[in-house]
């Protein structure tokens, strides 16, 4: 087994060192499980959604984005991932 790496999608063929016990970075979002205030149903959204997530049953909306994280306007359950 060799211990090289080559870059995807490199014209130049570049090839380096695999470093072992190398960390590869969590991403930054990831999806949350909340509570609708005004039916109590629950479900799973986006932590940066580009659009406002609305709740399935009564489309009351649950988070407002923000080009960035979401301002989540009801109860967080349970963070996922």
């Amino acid at each position: 087994m060799s211990d090289t790496f080559a870059v995807v999608g490199s014209s130049l063929g570049y090839e380096g060192k695999l470093v072992k016990g190398e960390l590869i970075p969590k991403p930054q979002s990831s999806f949350i499980r909340v509570k609708c205030p005004k039916c109590g149903n629950e479900q799973v959204v986006f932590d940066r959604p580009s659009v406002a997530p609305r709740c399935s049953v009564c489309e009351e909306q649950l988070a407002d984005p923000t080009g960035g994280k979401a301002r989540i306007r009801s109860e967080v359950i349970q963070a996922l991932g």
